[in-house]
C-alpha cells in the first residue's frame, strides 16, 4: 500500500474508460508543470503506462484494485489506462513535494 509522505495534491486528472464494450487504452491530459508524482487508485484492476504519448496494454504496469500507488513522473508526461471493465475510472491525483 502507498502512503502520502507529505506530498501536496494539486490536480485531479481522472481517466474514465469508454462504455459500450470498449476496452481501449485511454490517455490523461498532460501533467502540470509542478507535478512530480501521481497517486493512482481504482476499484478495478488497471494496466498503466507513462510517457509523452503512452499506450497501456496488458504487458504494462498492473495496478490492482483498491491498492493506491504513487509514481514519480515528469511535467508534460501523460498516463494511459486500460482495464477489462466498461466505464471504470482510474483516479489520478497530481502531486508536488
Amino acid at each position: 500500500m502507498s502512503f502520502n509522505y507529505a506530498l501536496r495534491p494539486t490536480v485531479i486528472n481522472n481517466i474514465t474508460m469508454a462504455g459500450g464494450g470498449t476496452t481501449a487504452s485511454v490517455q490523461s491530459s498532460a501533467f502540470g508543470s509542478q507535478t512530480e508524482y501521481v497517486r493512482l487508485v481504482s476499484a478495478v484492476d488497471f494496466f498503466v503506462d507513462f510517457g509523452v504519448n503512452p499506450t497501456a496494454t496488458a504487458a504494462k504496469i498492473l495496478i490492482t484494485a483498491d491498492q493506491p500507488e504513487i509514481f514519480k513522473v515528469s511535467p508534460g508526461e501523460k498516463i494511459a489506462g486500460l482495464n477489462a471493465t466498461n466505464s471504470a475510472v482510474l483516479y489520478v491525483t497530481e502531486m508536488s513535494a
